[in-house]
């Protein structure tokens, strides 16, 4: 439950850095109006509806990639998780939306910085490094980009231990 509850901290972290960012909505055929710009919607692991990634837009969706526990000779178990993120924005305008989606994972890459431990209990991992990409292909009047960061989660202890 442990990586269940790190992706539930990331969504309310996310939801807070980018609250007050508001971000233009593509109108789809079945709108009657133009859509109201809102801020971008946070999910976990999954879109709701996988074939609407593009209408989905603006949204930051986190995915947890690998897990990986471990425990040297004498030392403490650790716990880590690698999380990616996606980010995808629209604008009618291609310099504005590469700026848009720019400015999005800006913010939560700085609050993230900033914050170090999340949830009381997870800590980014700075040796590992916190990397972001912005998909480079020609995707108007979409634009995508992610985030990989490494988390330190609480290690699982042994319920017994080993005795020689």
């Amino acid at each position: 439950m442990t990586r269940s509850i790190l992706l539930e901290r990331l969504r309310d972290e996310t939801e807070a850095a980018i609250r007050d960012i508001v971000l233009p909505v593509a109108r789809q055929r079945d709108d009657p109006d133009e859509p109201e710009p809102r801020a971008a919607q946070v999910y976990r692991m999954r879109l709701p509806d996988g074939s609407s990634a593009m209408r989905k837009a603006p949204y930051i969706l986190h995915q947890l990639i690998t897990g990986r526990d471990a425990q040297a000779a004498g030392r403490r178990a650790e716990s880590t998780a690698n999380v990616r993120s996606i980010f995808c924005v629209y604008s009618a305008d291609e310099q504005e939306g590469g700026l848009l989606l720019l400015n999005l994972m800006e913010r939560l890459r700085i609050h993230l910085l900033r914050r170090g431990v999340i949830g009381g209990q997870f800590a980014l991992d700075l040796e590992a490094g916190l990397e972001t990409l912005i998909y480079p292909e020609d995707t108007a009047p979409y634009y995508a980009g992610e985030m990989m960061s490494v988390w330190k989660l609480p290690a699982v202890e042994r319920e017994a231990r080993e005795w020689l």
